[in-house]
């Protein structure tokens, strides 16, 4: 029985392993550090089984490597344009985004019986454990690497992000001015989640609500939430 046993789980090992080298474009060498950064809370409670801390680690080095990046592309830019590029390009929104299309979704170990998790960002929050594993595992520069072949370069794109308002409050505030309508962000929810404030925010036209988002910050949250409203109004 326990040779079998032995043989399930290292099919099953064999199988995450090449998951994940399509996901990474290389070997891991430490497994068991990438099984802990795809391992969400509502799986294990543990802070050294799930993967928030390795989250709270690639946070900062995703944002170290998108900020270097955005240094050296604009010489001659300012800090207000290098800060609004860098939340362009690393918000929670478009992290889950990214991190759904390399295929986290299929590899993230989460309970799949809470279906709010399903349309929560936690696959942006996997992305950025992936960092921070790819970070203790290979190093800076290879991980720089990295999220600059895997993430930067395939899907975010420049000139797109430039022209890109991202204040979409401002831009819904505008039309409901304009039509006669009035417009509220409020709060509907607040959680605990990886130890910090969950905010989930809804954008509530004239007493009506239209859209709602998550964030770990109620601007954030917000943004999202007037994004969907103006993309679910086809303004």
């Amino acid at each position: 029985m326990q040779f079998l046993r032995n043989i399930f789980y290292s099919k099953k090992e064999r199988v995450f392993r090449r998951q994940l080298r399509n996901v990474l474009g290389f070997s891991p060498r430490h497994l068991d550090l990438y099984k802990t950064a795809m391992s969400h809370r509502s799986i294990r409670e543990g802070a050294d089984e799930n993967n928030e801390r390795l989250e709270y680690l690639g946070d900062t080095v995703i944002s170290t490597i998108v900020a270097h990046f955005l240094f050296m592309r604009y010489p001659y830019k300012g800090e207000g344009f290098l800060t609004e590029m860098r939340s362009k390009m690393v918000n929670r929104n478009q992290l889950n985004d990214i991190a759904v299309k390399i295929g986290l979704k299929k590899i993230t170990l989460y309970n799949h019986f809470d279906h709010s998790l399903k349309i929560s960002q936690i696959f942006g929050n996997t992305l950025e454990a992936l960092a921070g594993a790819v970070y203790l595992d290979k190093g800076y520069e290879q991980t720089k690497k990295w999220v600059t072949q895997r993430i930067i370069q395939p899907h975010l794109f420049m000139e797109d992000l430039e022209n890109l308002d991202i204040n979409q409050k401002n831009k819904l505030y505008g039309w409901a001015n304009k039509h006669g309508k009035t417009l509220e962000f409020e709060t509907l929810d607040e959680t605990l989640e990886n130890g910090r404030r969950l905010f989930t925010i809804g954008a509530v036209l004239d007493g009506v609500l239209v859209a709602e988002a998550k964030g770990f910050n109620k601007k954030d949250a917000s943004q999202v939430a007037a994004q969907l409203a103006i993309e679910k109004l086809d303004l």
